[in-house]
């Protein structure tokens, strides 16, 4: 199966960024639409095949413009908080569903699709029952004559994220840590090995109507990844967990406030372990990265940080 053009939906975000970068270097043209293309575009401009289109990808008439020529999409967007009620349903049910009919009206068959582990749709949180009623869709989608492949990732590091960088800021500012939900359970999967996953899926025919869960290959608890984030950064803090109803009580305060580090739906998505129930797909034919060894090539410092994590990324 040939993949030459590849449309990222989302591909101005975090992972969006890293994937439009690997393919960019693997000879893929990509087309990345954005709704602020000058904005995007900073982050892209360095990818001499990629493309960035002022779209509004909720748009039908939108979409069929920016998957015109594509042999695949990708679609990533995802929204950890809601800034009204119904933005879950609106980027993880609705935009899905609205993809693969544009998929089906543009010809385009190869379809990938970013969920998250415990993606449910009777789950204990909106973000999870939303991203399982996405996945539902995408299954849907891929018996009705598009190869679709899901996947399911833990929470992911690297650099430019919003997870281990986030807890690295805080450490810097704040002499001890209140920790809400110290006892919830991630196993954390760096960027470039879920980007290395999508891209060596494209054109395997053996993930069409597949889904993946993604993991590293160690399991923490919140409490340790703020510890850890703290050695690694140099801002070691003394860590206070929370029982469940201060917890909740944190949860609240904090959805109030500008930059929301934990809202009560996060505190009810992270009452069921992130972790995989099995090892790294065999498809893939790598071994995912320690947190470990990839933390301190972005967290040390920021300007050693920058430098060194695009060496680990190409592996140098």
């Amino acid at each position: 199966m040939d993949i030459a053009k590849v449309t990222i939906i989302g591909g101005a975000g975090f992972v969006g960024r890293h994937l439009a970068r690997v393919l960019d270097e693997r000879g893929v043209q990509v087309t990345v639409p954005a709704r602020y293309r000058e904005r995007a575009k900073r982050d892209l401009i360095i990818l001499p095949s990629t493309e960035v289109i002022e779209a509004d990808v909720h748009s039908a008439s939108d979409l069929d413009r920016v998957l015109e020529g594509a042999d695949a999409v990708v679609n990533l967007v995802g929204i950890l908080h809601e800034s009204r009620r119904g933005d879950f349903d609106r980027a993880h049910v609705e935009l899905p569903t609205t993809i693969a009919a544009a998929c089906k009206r543009s010809g385009v068959r190869r379809l990938l699709h970013m969920s998250a582990l415990c993606a449910d749709p009777g789950g204990p949180s909106r973000y999870l029952r939303s991203k399982g009623e996405g996945e539902a869709r995408m299954r849907a989608a891929s018996g009705e004559g598009l190869d679709v492949t899901i996947f399911r990732p833990s929470v992911i590091f690297g650099l430019g994220d919003s997870f281990l960088s986030l807890f690295a800021r805080m450490l810097g500012v704040m002499p001890i840590v209140l920790l809400g939900s110290p006892r919830a359970r991630f196993q954390p999967v760096w960027v470039e090995d879920v980007v290395r996953a999508f891209a060596d899926a494209l054109a395997n025919r053996d993930t069409f109507g597949q889904s993946y869960d993604l993991c590293g290959p160690t399991i923490y608890s919140l409490r340790e990844l703020i510890e850890l984030t703290g050695r690694v950064s140099g801002h070691p803090r003394p860590v206070i967990g929370l029982g469940k109803s201060a917890s909740y009580l944190q949860a609240l305060a904090m959805e109030f406030s500008p930059v929301k580090l934990l809202t009560r739906d996060n505190l009810l998505s992270m009452s069921v372990d992130n972790v995989c129930g099995c090892g790294w797909p065999e498809e893939f034919k790598f071994t995912p990265s320690a947190l470990e060894a990839v933390a301190p090539t972005y967290l040390a410092g920021a300007a050693r940080g920058h430098y060194d994590g695009f060496r680990a990324r190409a592996r140098r």
